[in-house]
């Protein structure tokens, strides 16, 4: 039995996802911004050469960065890919992953 015609999706996704994934990262870095002023009422984070600080304030500001990213990057793939099903019946990249 012949297996019935898959719907594929044009390369017009590619664009998509690197402006989405672009747009997610700087709102990313800006929520990281407004998170670590909130945690420590400082405008900037450690960086892990700065001589100056700790390691706990090192790995600390790195995990909330990282959490943060995660969880943005996330929802601006999920939100790109549903919208993009939406708008032409066809999830935008194979099942299972990224393509």
């Amino acid at each position: 039995m012949a297996k019935p015609k898959k719907k594929k999706l044009p390369l017009a996704y590619k664009p998509v996802g690197f402006a989405l994934g672009w747009v997610g990262g700087t709102l990313a870095g800006m929520a990281f911004q407004k998170t670590w002023k909130l945690i420590r009422d400082e405008d900037d984070a450690p960086d892990a050469l700065d001589p100056d600080r700790g390691w706990g304030e090192i790995l600390l500001a790195a995990a909330i960065q990282g959490a943060i990213f995660a969880a943005v990057r996330s929802v601006v793939d999920r939100g790109g890919a549903k919208a993009i099903e939406r708008s032409t019946g066809v999830w935008p990249v194979d099942k299972g992953g990224r393509d």
